[in-house]
C-alpha cells in the first residue's frame, strides 16, 4: 500500500485542479485544497480546504508549510511569479510540481510552439508566461520542481488511463491532433508525484 500524502493544491478549485485534487483523494491522499474563493467548495475525508492568495506570500506560506509537497494549478498571467516562488520557498517544502503549457514544449527539434509563430495570438501571452516560469524553475537549485505540460487541446473528458507521457515534445496522434482531458492528465500528475522520474525537469502528456 503507498503512503498517504499531505498534498497542498494552489488553484483547487480550477477546472485541472479540481480533477487533481480528486484524484490524489481517490488515491488515499490528504489534500489541501487553496483558491483565491472558495465559495461552494466544501472540506471532507481528507480534504481541507482554505482561502488564499498569491499576493500575499506571507499568508500562503504559512498554509503550505507542513506538506509534503505543493501542486500548483493555477494560470500563468494571473499571478505574480516571483510571490508565488517566494510562498513555496517561505513555507519550507522542496517539492513542487506544476501545471505547464503546452506553448512550452517542442513542435519541432529546438522550436517551441511558441518559437514557431503558430499559436493564435490570444494564447500567446499565457504561452510566453508558462515559458518565462518554466525558465524561472529552471534557475532554481533549491526546489524539486516538475512540469507536467499537457497536450495542445486541454479540455475535460473521460478518466480513461490510456495516455502518452513524452519528454520535450508537444505528442501528437496519428491524425495530427494533440488532446488530454483534464481527468487522465490528473492520473498522470498523481503517478508522478507518487514514483517521481522527473525531479528538475518538465515532461508533456498527450494520446
Amino acid at each position: 500500500m503507498k503512503t498517504s500524502l499531505k498534498i497542498a493544491i494552489i488553484g483547487a478549485t480550477g477546472n485541472v485542479g479540481k480533477r487533481i485534487a480528486e484524484e490524489a483523494l481517490n488515491r488515499g491522499h490528504q489534500v489541501t485544497g487553496i483558491a483565491r474563493t472558495i465559495d461552494g467548495a466544501a472540506a471532507g475525508k481528507n480534504l481541507t480546504v482554505l482561502a488564499g492568495d498569491i499576493n500575499n506570500p506571507e499568508a500562503l506560506a504559512g498554509m503550505l508549510k507542513g506538506h509534503d509537497l505543493i501542486v500548483s494549478s493555477v494560470k500563468f498571467h494571473d499571478y505574480d511569479h516571483d510571490k508565488l516562488i517566494k510562498a513555496v520557498r517561505l513555507s519550507g517544502v522542496k517539492r513542487y510540481l506544476v501545471v505547464g503549457g503546452a506553448g512550452t514544449l517542442e513542435v519541432a527539434p529546438g522550436v517551441t510552439g511558441l518559437d514557431s509563430g503558430l499559436l493564435p495570438d490570444f494564447v500567446v501571452p499565457v504561452a510566453r508566461a508558462a515559458q518565462n516560469y518554466l525558465n524561472v524553475l529552471k534557475s532554481s537549485e533549491d526546489l524539486d520542481w516538475t512540469v507536467l505540460a499537457p497536450a495542445a487541446e486541454f479540455n475535460a473528458g473521460e478518466r480513461t488511463g490510456k495516455f502518452r507521457l513524452g519528454g520535450h515534445e508537444l505528442i501528437i496522434d496519428k491524425n495530427g491532433k494533440s488532446a488530454i482531458s483534464f481527468e487522465d492528465y490528473a492520473i498522470a500528475l498523481l503517478d508522478e508525484i507518487e514514483t517521481p522520474r522527473h525531479l528538475k525537469d518538465h515532461f508533456s502528456i498527450g494520446y
